[in-house]
C-alpha cells in the first residue's frame, strides 16, 4: 500500500493517539503501560525529534517517533518506535515508516539507529529489520513483561546510517 509520510499536523493527534493506544493496550510490543489522552498525547508527540505519519486515502495508516537513544557522547544514536493501524498491517506501511525514519535520522545528524526492545514474538518486525540490514545485538532473556504478566525475550537491534 502506497502512502505519503510527512510530519504530523495538530489535527492528526486523535488518529495518532488511537493507533498508539491500540498497541499499548495490547501489551505485547511497547513498554508503555498507560494510554495517551489528548493532553499527554500532544506533549508526547511534540517532544520527539520527529513524529511523522503515513497517510493513505483512508486516513492515517501509521506513525513513527524518532528521538535520541541516549545523551552526550551517545547522543548520535537515534531510537524510534512505529505503530501501524491494525487494519493496514501487512501491507508495507511499516517498512515505509522505518525507511523514512532512517532518512530523517540522517537528516538530524544521527549516525546509528538502535531499537532497545524488539519483543522476540514480534515476528513481522524482526523479519523487516533483518530484511533492511539491522544487526541483532543478542537476546535479553525475560526483558519484556507482557500485559498478562508473563516475561518474554527482547532482541536489541541497530543499523549504521552513515
Amino acid at each position: 500500500m502506497r502512502c505519503i509520510i510527512d510530519p504530523y499536523e495538530p489535527g492528526d493527534i486523535p488518529q495518532m493517539i488511537s493507533i498508539w493506544n491500540t498497541v499499548v493496550e495490547k501489551g505485547e510490543a511497547f513498554p508503555q503501560e498507560t494510554c495517551l489522552d489528548e493532553k499527554c498525547g500532544i506533549e508526547f508527540f511534540s517532544s520527539q525529534t520527529r513524529t511523522a505519519v503515513a497517510r493513505t486515502e483512508s486516513g492515517i495508516a501509521g506513525l513513527y517517533i524518532l528521538h535520541p537513544n541516549n545523551i552526550g557522547r551517545c547522543g548520535h544514536i537515534a531510537n524510534a518506535s512505529y505503530a501501524v493501524r491494525s487494519e493496514t498491517r501487512g501491507q508495507g506501511i511499516g517498512e515505509q515508516l522505518v525507511l523514512h525514519s532512517m532518512n530523517a535520522a540522517r537528516e538530524f545528524g544521527f549516525r546509528l539507529l538502535q531499537f532497545n526492545a524488539v519483543v522476540a514474538g514480534n515476528i513481522p518486525a524482526l523479519s523487516l529489520y533483518e530484511k533492511l540490514g539491522f544487526i541483532r545485538l543478542g537476546c535479553i532473556t525475560g526483558g519484556f513483561r507482557q500485559k498478562d504478566g508473563t516475561y518474554v525475550d527482547i532482541i536489541p537491534h541497530y543499523i549504521e546510517l552513515v
